[in-house]
């Protein structure tokens, strides 16, 4: 695993780890722990920083969902050109290309459903080259980005009384 791996690899784990942290974790000095992490930004490898978080924790009780695309193109347009136009929605939080029985994946968030439901029908579906859009509301998350949630206690167990 070259550096530059190992040092995405800890950021991906903890973005808040410090420059002092990754460089002692991969046996390197500072300048170059430095240096290579300004190289990976500059070269769009690392996109940006985030805190992942667990949402029924907040008083803010934001609506998500995932929603299937289908869509169907024509010779004047390809699928990065249809990704274009959808991921400037500021409500699309990911869009993903996918394999299976639908073209798109794409991930959104709203203050209700009826706004989500709206945004869905009223600027993604318009689009020319979509068929088919298929909407999930998510109910409960139980891991994110790698990280499970919880009440903390992962002892799901029964007790035995003697």
């Amino acid at each position: 695993m070259s550096s530059h791996d190992e040092i995405v690899e800890l950021l991906r784990e903890n973005a808040r780890y410090s420059v002092e942290d990754i460089a002692r974790q991969t046996g390197s000095d500072r300048e170059t722990v430095g240096a290579a992490i300004d190289e990976l930004e500059a070269d769009g490898v690392i996109r940006g920083y985030k805190a992942v978080v667990d949402r029924e924790q907040l008083d803010d009780e934001r609506v998500r969902a995932v929603v299937e695309l289908n869509i169907t193109l024509d010779r004047e347009t390809s699928y990065d050109d249809v990704a274009r136009r959808i991921a400037k929605f500021p409500k699309v939080d990911s869009l993903h290309l996918v394999s299976g029985d639908f073209d798109f994946m794409m991930e959104a968030e709203g203050d209700s459903m009826r706004e989500l439901s709206n945004f869905i029908s009223n600027k993604v579906a318009p689009v020319p080259e979509i068929t088919q859009t298929v909407t999930h509301y998510v109910m409960t998350t139980y891991k994110e980005q790698g990280i499970e949630f919880g009440d903390g206690d992962d002892d799901d167990r029964l007790s035995v009384s003697p």
